[in-house]
């Protein structure tokens, strides 16, 4: 399995704009086509699924063509109303009729992995594991495990099913989730997927600081593209450029590649909405002891701001 995994939300032409639909589906097939095997996607992908079609429809036809198809990442969990707010349904009913539409949607017969998405506070949880488990003994998916989780909540869930995957947000300005969470799925012997590596962009190095977001992208509420945390971000992508510079990277790469060399991390969620972009970040590999330790001292030289997170 690649390291670096497709993920979709981006061409669900949410919270960063709209997306042609056929420049989706083209970015899609890039992505395969430079060696991704595996993309990240959830129910929720979209008001009406969009991402999930659009995935579905790249799916198909890299399988005329080639004969194979990419394992899945899939979510369940929340949905939107008819007024576009999104919500948590965690019920087992709700759960499992999400994950039969989601592989209707897609044409596959199965999920590699199967996540609860999110947690309900209405429904027991160890209910929730339950109904994705089941879901699993019936062959639908492989494994199955959880993502926006606790600590305790990862653990709640993993006491009662047979978990095999947490997927939290990890990059290299913001590394919560590398103790406890990561450190206690890795030394219980599971594999952590991770989302954010890039922030939203940010870390590509491809956003200026007076950067103009359209109307409509929310990235902008985002603390870490707010005040001191923004300027922060900005003083360790000029260090990063030149660490690109020198070992003939780029920004975007070295960013993933340091989520991806971290201990436990099995897979790094990269989004994309054109082909070019994941072109770029699909080369992306994990860094050397020396590179490493040059990213750590950039980081180091900067101050840390407490709302960065």
């Amino acid at each position: 399995m690649t390291k670096v995994i497709l993920g979709v939300w981006p061409l669900a032409g949410i919270t960063s704009g709209a997306v042609d639909p056929q420049l989706a589906r083209d970015t899609i097939r890039a992505a395969l086509d430079a060696g991704i095997d595996t993309v990240d996607t959830a129910f929720s992908y979209g008001y009406e699924g969009e991402a999930e079609l659009r995935l579905g429809e790249a799916i198909r036809e890299h399988r005329a063509a080639n004969g194979q198809s990419p394992r899945i990442v899939g979510k369940v969990g929340q949905r939107w109303t008819a007024d576009r707010r999104r919500y948590t349904d965690a019920s087992p009913e709700r759960l499992t009729r999400d994950a039969e539409e989601s592989l209707r949607r897609l044409g596959v017969p199965r999920f590699e992995w199967l996540l609860l998405h999110a947690i309900d506070p209405r429904v027991d949880l160890r209910r929730s594991a339950e109904a994705l488990d089941a879901f699993r003994r019936r062959g639908l998916a492989a494994q199955i495990g959880i993502s926006n989780a606790g600590p305790e909540e990862f653990q709640t869930f993993a006491s009662c099913v047979p978990c095999a995957a947490l997927q939290c947000p990890l990059n290299l300005l913001q590394r919560e989730s590398l103790e406890p969470l990561i450190a206690t799925a890795t030394r219980l012997g599971m594999g952590s997927f991770v989302y954010w590596v890039l922030m939203k962009g940010l870390l590509t190095g491809k956003i200026a600081r007076d950067h103009h977001f359209e109307a409509g992208d929310s990235r902008p509420t985002y603390p870490i593209f707010q005040g001191a945390a923004r300027q922060r971000a900005h003083e360790v992508i000029d260090g990063l450029r030149q660490v690109a510079d020198a070992y003939n990277s780029t920004v975007a790469n070295l960013a993933i590649g340091w989520a991806i060399s971290q201990p436990g991390v099995i897979g790094a969620l990269v989004g994309a909405k054109s082909p070019g972009q994941i072109r770029e970040t699909a080369q992306a590999k994990p860094l050397t002891a020396e590179v490493l330790k040059a990213i750590e001292g950039i980081v180091a030289a900067t101050t840390s701001d407490p709302n960065s997170a």
